[in-house]
């Protein structure tokens, strides 16, 4: 392993996952969903702790490992609406949530395709937005986050260096190029301060704020 890889697993694994994320992440491995990596999932618990977030978007629920990250970073009365176009996910998601003690009403599951969901949600309503689905959907989900994150709102993109192929101007296959085009639209929006972190896959993190 270069110093590189090991200083990567180093960080990731620096605060161990307890039993309800580790059964979560063998659900997701049954039902064929990549949840975020551990860094990158406390990532997200501390930016929502750390900006106080009430309200969040998540694209893509998976079996629930972000959304329980979210949760966590959250003070009580916080919640997180979670869309995701598999059923199966949802009921997975539900079980991971209630075996981390999160009451219902703390997770809003809304199923179906996230790009027919979100015209539906409050104009910046939101603290915080995750996206973490379709990646040749990222460029529309971005759009769409924009509108709905408040200023002062913490815009969140997992999966951001694609497997390391995003840095790689030679990959151009359609998932990276969408993820590359996302980032780069984030980098000039002026709305947005943003920061790109090698955790995980990859979390480009932002703040929005007014212009």
């Amino acid at each position: 392993m270069t110093t590189d890889a090991a200083n990567w697993a180093y960080c990731e694994d620096f605060v161990p996952e307890d039993a309800v994320l580790l059964e979560a992440r063998d659900t997701a491995d049954q039902l064929g969903c990549v949840p975020v990596h551990p860094g990158a999932g406390r990532v997200l618990q501390l930016l929502a702790r750390i900006s106080g977030a009430r309200s969040a978007v998540e694209i893509g629920t998976g079996a629930g490992v972000s959304t329980t990250y979210i949760l966590r970073g959250m003070g009580d009365a916080g919640v997180v609406t979670t869309i995701d176009v598999e059923p199966e996910h949802h009921k997975a998601a539900r079980r991971t949530l209630a075996a981390g003690g999160f009451a219902p009403e703390r997770a809003r599951l809304i199923t179906g395709r996230a790009l027919d969901v979100l015209p539906r949600l409050t104009d910046g309503g939101y603290d915080m937005v995750l996206i973490d689905a379709r990646k040749v959907e990222y460029p529309q989900y971005l759009e769409q986050s924009l509108r709905l994150l408040r200023v002062g709102g913490i815009l969140a993109i997992d999966n951001s260096l694609w497997h390391g192929r995003v840095p790689d101007p030679a990959q151009r296959d359609e998932e990276t190029t969408a993820v590359r085009q996302t980032l780069k639209s984030v980098r000039q929006d002026e709305s947005l301060e943003p920061m790109l972190l090698p955790s995980g896959d990859g979390m480009l993190v932002a703040v929005k704020h007014a212009v």
